[in-house]
């Protein structure tokens, strides 16, 4: 059985990132599977309950601000990852990883650049790491709506910039990418 992994959350300035691993049924396809960042939300809500409920397994793993700050964003990246496929209630014999990069797991992987556009088991992976990312970021916009989380799902647009400037950091910043180590130096003084 073929596992697909994709993250999503590797840019922005805070919040996890986050990691979906599928195992899709093949008695069951899924039409419309393609990478997340070319799918319409809505499109992207839809096809995320298809592949909750059609697929064999699907499992999502994350790697929290904390982590991403200590490890750095790639070793965060692969942890969620491998968070993710040790996660999955049914065992791979493969695990195909977009990109170029593999976490640390003990069976047969392949890193495939693009495969979110290629490869079923991938696209699926990447819509619910995406949609996942996207809930955790809508949450955190409930608490601090000045932050505009809802509309940037915090990557580095110029209103999340503004805002972290105006109001401060917050605990779901990552203090190790830059422009939050600059909102940082600039509150303290």
């Amino acid at each position: 059985m073929i596992c697909g992994v994709d993250e999503a959350g590797r840019g922005p300035l805070a919040g996890p990132v986050f990691a979906a691993a599928v195992i899709l049924d093949p008695a069951r396809p899924i039409q419309g599977l393609a990478d997340s960042k070319k799918l319409s939300e809505k499109t992207r809500e839809r096809l995320a309950v298809l592949i909750r409920e059609r697929a064999l397994a699907w499992s999502i793993g994350e790697a929290s601000v904390v982590e991403i700050d200590q490890l750095n964003i790639l070793q965060a990246t692969l942890l969620a990852m491998r968070r993710a496929v040790l996660n999955l209630e049914v065992s791979p014999t493969e695990v195909l990883i977009d990109g170029t990069h593999c976490p640390v797991l003990d069976r047969p992987m392949r890193a495939i650049i693009r495969g979110d556009a290629t490869v079923a088991e991938i696209s699926a992976a990447s819509i619910l790491a995406k949609t996942a990312r996207d809930d955790e970021m809508r949450y955190w916009h409930e608490r601090y709506p000045q932050y505009g989380f809802d509309r940037h799902k915090g990557y580095g647009t110029a209103l999340h910039l503004t805002a972290l400037h105006t109001y401060g950091p917050l605990s779901i910043h990552r203090k190790s990418f830059a422009p939050v180590r600059f909102a940082l130096s600039s509150c303290s003084k």
